[in-house]
């Protein structure tokens, strides 16, 4: 264990910069490195603020931002100190999926197997292997890079392919994003996201969603709030209130971002061409779209495509070369075949309007039910509960799995919500509609399911 005076002169000298940001980032330096082991208790704010020669506000916002992250632990009276790996918040990601064996797992988020493109005849066409000739081809196929162009809901100035919508958020991160960074995203959240934002130590801004996509009140606010670097989205089929954004909402957030050009824009289209909304962006300077084909095309192929400002782009590409290089060309091949081949085309229409046609089936049962819920688009139905965990352990016994909505919320929504993979739900779902509507209506007290049930939004 340190002496108080040896420790504040090891966390003087390893302050090169004495922001709040600058003392947080030597303190997770320090943590990492193994410096400060775990349990170790850190000096007083204002001792170490009378040391390095700043303001206990300027220290205290660092600690804030280390608690937050998860790096450090305060103890009321007793301190503050390094947390230990046992005490750090479980990743939102882990919590998600069913616990042990269940007869319907709808918590997956997963598109139909026997809704995807066969791809016996893509690969067959491209099965020369004349496609691995080198490592120093340009890490895009041109003929890809020319269709995705194409497909592309604004013109980008740079485009790159990588291992997925989730890969292409961790490295536009990885460039983007650091250690305090505020940054804005939907509130409900993809919970992956959040992970990744959590890794690298950002302050996360949830804003509202409703019908038409993020708010542009609350948008504006946080902006005008807080010194924001990053605001992330989905546009299309929002996981997980199935939510896409219209039109005239991307033009009225546009605006908005039009007065922090600095700020970048980061679009996850993750469900892509099963979506039943147009493509929608931003389109501003500095926007990031991210185009996924893991749910239209097959998750196996791994690929996704990013396009946007050239030195975002350029950096993501250049930091790809120390790891994997490039997504395999010859799944991008695949990819190309897939896309151009009006066999593939159809049967990625027919998965769209099946998917459709399943959302509305499961909706229309549970609104019949009297029950709160959407999914407007995509493949995910968010459904308001009582209470979550009741209603999660009440499905279970059924042998039903769905996802737990706390994971989702960046701060707490009016009520408890799950998330419910309504594109793997056959249109025959009466018996389905009644176990999750009496497991949503069910009190907070277990006294069974309420007779007059009241509506409430996800807002």
């Amino acid at each position: 264990m340190f002496l108080r005076g040896n420790l504040i002169g090891l966390i003087v000298d390893a302050v090169d910069d004495r922001s709040a940001r600058g003392i947080a980032a030597a303190i997770s330096r320090m943590i990492t490195a193994g410096t400060l082991p775990a349990g170790t208790r850190l000096p007083t704010v204002r001792d170490v603020a009378r040391q390095l020669g700043v303001s206990p506000t300027t220290v205290s916002e660092a600690w804030r931002s280390l608690t937050r992250a998860g790096v450090l632990q305060t103890r009321g009276r007793s301190g503050t100190f390094v947390a230990t790996v046992s005490s750090r918040q479980r990743l939102r990601y882990s919590q998600m999926g069913a616990v042990g064996a269940v007869a319907q797992d709808l918590s997956t988020g997963v598109p139909d197997h026997d809704l995807l493109p066969d791809l016996t005849d893509a690969l067959k066409r491209i099965g020369d292997g004349r496609l691995t000739s080198s490592y120093l081809d340009a890490p895009v196929l041109p003929g890809l890079e020319e269709v995705l162009r194409a497909r592309w809901p604004f013109a980008p100035s740079s485009l790159t392919v990588v291992d997925g919508a989730l890969d292409a958020l961790d490295r536009v991160i990885g460039v983007s994003v650091r250690f305090g960074d505020h940054v804005v995203v939907e509130n409900p959240a993809f919970p992956p996201l959040l992970d990744l934002l959590q890794t690298v130590g950002a302050t996360v801004i949830g804003v509202p969603v409703d019908k038409s996509g993020m708010s542009p009140e609350g948008l504006a606010a946080a902006l005008a709030s807080h010194p924001v670097v990053a605001v992330f989205l989905q546009p299309r089929a929002h996981n997980p209130t199935g939510v896409s954004m219209t039109a005239a909402r991307a033009s009225a957030l546009a605006k908005i971002i039009e007065s922090y050009p600095d700020v970048l824009v980061v679009e996850d289209d993750h469900a892509g061409d099963i979506a039943s909304a147009p493509p929608v962006s931003l389109a501003t300077p500095q926007t990031v779209h991210v185009a996924s084909f893991s749910k239209s095309h097959g998750p196996d192929l791994r690929l996704a495509a990013v396009g946007g400002p050239a030195p975002v782009i350029s950096a993501v590409a250049d930091r790809r070369l120390l790891g994997p290089g490039w997504s395999s060309r010859l799944l991008q091949a695949v990819l190309l075949d897939l896309l151009t081949d009006p066999a593939a085309a159809a049967q990625v229409s027919d998965a769209r309007e099946m998917y459709a046609t399943r959302r509305a089936a499961l909706l229309a049962a549970l609104h019949a039910r009297g029950v709160t819920a959407t999914a407007d688009d995509g493949i995910n139905l968010w459904m308001a509960v009582d209470d979550q965990q009741m209603a999660m352990v009440a499905l279970a016994a059924h042998g039903i799995a769905v996802a737990p909505g706390a994971p989702f919320c960046v701060t707490p929504l009016p009520s408890d919500h799950v998330r419910v993979t309504a594109g793997l739900v056959p249109t025959e779902v009466d018996d389905l509609a009644d176990a999750l509507a009496a497991a949503a209506l069910l009190d907070s007290r277990g006294s069974g399911p309420r007779t007059r049930p009241h509506p409430r939004g996800w807002r």
